[in-house]
């Protein structure tokens, strides 16, 4: 049984103290990181979140403390009172934050035992990631991972300052609201009160948010929780963070400048970085041809570079009939690539043929020769001026790919990504921030044979190109932007329609009848009816955010307790049966039983 913390109080943090605390009684607890008893003297390293502090129990000093430290182990719970020394210079540790003092215990008590830990507490582990998270209470003890968590809870606070100096209030939007599938698939959430019919988790507070700017209230911030039921990836979970911001009486120019502000303070405060503004600014479509991305990496070149006009009637079928059939040929010169093996070549071409590419052609180019299977195909003039518009050199690798132009982009824009990650071309490059502006407004939905929007319904189409949605809307470009950091899309928003006439039309393009509109927007469609100002916003990912300042892979590394691949919780057993009275209440009937599922699964 545990000892009463009754008459102790913690003076300290353990990482708190230093030199300058020498000869002070202080009290200390936490955490046993490990425990070495050398006959005499016990050495403890106490762990809290701030760090880690030597705690010396003398057994010439106090036998019955010496006694009960014997008996403490790995993780039991511990409060400590003591005198503050200075470490004999030859005991100092230069890699601990507390490494030139200790604590010399005067009273110990062990408040709480540990069993082994089914996984070691310390930073950068190495252990199975279902382990981490079934044990996450565990695996949140760890000081890499409280870091992330501090980093977390430190984003937050310099996000609300930020936007509240700014003129921005934090007003809460509803949890429950309605479902308006357009995107991923709602979480429902059935309704006790009236039978057969669902709430639904919001994906966003899109709406709620443009009706407060129809309310008055100017500029809104919240840091929100947001649910879609999709399938999952390393940066995605069916719940997730967003800083949500909206404002009225704005044009993109604004919108952009106030966030630019808000990622300078954000990344000087929280990471000491000093974020060079205003960011660079590339439209959807030159980031596409440049980089094959609407989320450019731009820390290293490998750009894409459009060869078609120079292969349209060369004897390379491959080339000159993807041009005649409206395709195209583009090119990335891998700069001293030329040295990579066939099978390094072959397991590149099946990068772009993941991405539909049919296949690839190469040229490595030598000090006197050139290597390829295609050059025979080519007069030595358009050989030459290929090279040259690739600015080709000895020792560089040329790869095409031919094909639709869609292809073409995405495959390549892969392609460049693989040779990066191979080159090492990523490491150390610093935060390179850009927007990327003027989306197209819509695409079209060959499945649902029907224009669908690129963002959201409510994005408002550029001044000077909203004749089009008549006669060309595919052509359209919108007043959508993305902030994209280091290749990784970090927050997106728009302008938003805030002409009701506008709105409709909108919405008929998208294939909705006016009925379909109201009963699915009906409140937001009437609240335009009483004026609305123009109003615009961004939301970010918080996760995602977080988890590219910490340096981690994965957005689970940020998140206190988040789900596995397939929406799982591991630790509690989220999703789970309920009882049948329970479903009785809420007017559900399941057609898979408890027995059934346990079945299926064996």
């Amino acid at each position: 049984m545990g000892e009463s913390l009754q008459g102790m109080k913690r003076t300290h943090m353990c990482a708190e103290l230093d030199v300058s605390n020498v000869g002070e009684t202080v009290t200390v607890m936490g955490w046993v990181q490990r425990m070495r008893n050398l006959g005499g003297l016990i050495f403890i390293s106490l762990r809290d979140r701030t760090g880690i502090l030597q705690v010396v129990v003398d057994s010439s000093s106090n036998a019955d403390i010496f006694s009960r430290a014997e008996k403490i182990r790995s993780e039991f719970v511990i409060a400590v009172s003591g005198k503050v020394s200075k470490r004999a210079p030859e005991a100092i540790n230069p890699k601990m934050k507390t490494g030139e003092i200790e604590v010399i215990a005067e009273e110990l008590r062990i408040l709480s035992k540990s069993e082994t830990p089914p996984i070691y507490i310390e930073e950068d582990l190495d252990a199975n990631e279902a382990v981490r998270l079934k044990y996450r209470y565990l695996d949140l003890r760890r000081p890499d991972m409280q870091k992330n968590l501090m980093l977390r809870h430190r984003v937050a606070q310099i996000t609300r300052d930020y936007f509240d100096r700014h003129g921005f209030l934090e007003i809460e939007t509803p949890m429950l609201t309605k479902s308006t599938p357009e995107g991923a698939r709602d979480y429902l959430v059935p309704s006790r009160v009236h039978p057969g019919k669902f709430y639904a988790l919001p994906q966003s507070p899109q709406i709620f948010k443009q009706l407060l700017m129809v309310s008055g209230f100017d500029r809104y911030m919240q840091i929100v929780k947001c649910f879609r039921d999709e399938d999952l990836r390393a940066d995605r979970q069916p719940e997730f963070t967003q800083i949500d911001i909206e404002m009225s009486f704005v044009d993109v120019d604004d919108v952009l400048a106030i966030n630019e502000g808000f990622i300078k303070r954000l990344f000087s405060e929280a990471l000491g970085v000093d974020i060079k503004t205003p960011f660079p600014r590339l439209t959807y479509r030159e980031a596409m041809e440049r980089f094959g991305s609407d989320k450019p990496d731009t820390r290293f070149g490998l750009e894409l570079v459009d060869v078609s006009d120079l292969v349209a009637r060369c004897g390379f079928r491959v080339f000159s009939d993807a041009v005649a059939s409206g395709g195209s040929v583009r090119a990335i010169n891998a700069k001293g690539c030329a040295g990579f093996s066939r099978k390094e070549i072959d397991s590149l071409t099946e990068v772009v043929k993941t991405y539909r590419a049919k296949g690839m052609a190469w040229i490595a180019v030598g000090e006197n020769e050139l290597k390829s299977s295609i050059t025979k195909f080519f007069s030595d003039e358009e050989i030459k001026a290929l090279l040259e518009r690739v600015k080709a050199e000895p020792g560089d690798l040329v790869c095409f790919v031919a094909d639709r132009n869609e292809v073409v982009l995405e495959s390549l824009g892969q392609l460049r990504l693989e040779i990066a990650r191979r080159l090492d071309l990523q490491k150390d490059k610093g935060w390179n921030f850009l927007w990327v502006t003027e989306f197209p407004l819509l695409e079209y939905s060959e499945e649902e044979n029907r224009w669908v929007a690129m963002h959201h319904p409510f994005t408002s189409p550029m001044d000077e190109d909203i004749e089009l949605l008549d006669t060309d809307p595919g052509r359209v470009r919108a007043k959508a932007y993305d902030m994209v950091l280091n290749g990784v899309e970090v927050g997106g928003g728009s302008i938003r329609i805030h002409d009701q006439e506008l709105q409709q039309k909108m919405f008929r393009l998208l294939g909705f009848s006016e009925e379909e509109a109201w009963a699915r927007f009906g409140f937001l469609l009437e609240a335009f009816r009483y004026g609305t100002p123009p109003h615009g916003g961004i939301a970010y990912g918080l996760d995602r955010l977080v988890m590219l300042m910490a340096g981690r892979n994965s957005i689970r590394d940020v998140i206190a307790f988040p789900k596995v691949q397939n929406a799982s919780d591991l630790m509690t057993g989220a999703p789970d049966f309920v009882d049948d009275r329970q479903l009785e209440e809420l007017h559900i009937k399941t057609e898979i039983s408890p027995e059934k599922q346990v079945h299926e699964t064996e």
